[in-house]
């Protein structure tokens, strides 16, 4: 008679999705999986993406990330594919417009800090630019976590980070949305070591 060998059990903190691949609940299904198995993580090096996400990381302050990656497209085409001099020269108009658009969050503050941030952005380019700046506060090491309850919220890094970027004229860059893009651009890896996604992205080995 035919025996069935079943899987182990996966370790605390990952699900076995339908292709046999271990991952975090968080990123079980559907658009955060495919979020997680394709971006999350991947380095990211050009001003325009870097100047994106951080400020979607900005955004999703407060809020789950799901949100966020569900009106990306919406904030795309709200704030002009992230293009930084068109960014930085929204103006009372912009920011009211931007109020209204139902597709977005609609928080004065944040909004206001994108703009501002924009401007910040393009100022940065005298000194290396964004990407070569936010780069530069790379560890020296990754951590290695084993469960989510090992995965840090912030660094040294990510509050040296957070006030050298406030000393720039940033805002809404606290040291833990710093964390948080820091994971997301690949600076650490905080995929958790039996993910299928540890190690991926060629930053780390």
């Amino acid at each position: 008679m035919a025996t069935t060998t079943q899987q182990p059990p996966p370790p605390d903190g990952l699900v076995r999705g339908d292709d046999g691949l271990l991952r975090p609940a968080w990123a079980a299904d559907g658009l955060m999986r495919e979020y997680y198995d394709t971006e999350w993580g991947m380095p990211v090096r050009d001003e325009q993406g870097l100047f994106e996400r951080l400020s979607l990381e900005a955004f999703q302050s407060g809020l789950s990330w799901a949100t966020i990656l569900r009106k990306r497209g919406n904030f795309r085409a709200a704030f002009a594919g992230f293009h930084p001099e068109t960014v930085a020269a929204f103006g009372e108009d912009d920011v009211e417009r931007l109020l209204t658009d139902a597709g977005i969050i609609r928080n004065r503050a944040k909004i206001r800090a994108t703009i501002n941030n924009a401007a910040a952005t393009i100022a940065l380019r005298a000194e290396g630019g964004l990407p070569e700046f936010i780069w530069s506060f790379q560890p020296e090491a990754t951590p290695a976590p084993t469960t989510i309850a090992e995965v840090p919220t912030t660094s040294p890094e990510s509050i040296a980070l957070s006030k050298a970027l406030r000393k720039k004229g940033f805002s809404f860059v606290g040291p833990t949305t710093m964390f948080a893009l820091m994971e997301a651009v690949g600076i650490v890896d905080t995929h958790l070591v039996d993910s299928h996604r540890r190690g991926t992205s060629g930053v780390w080995t």
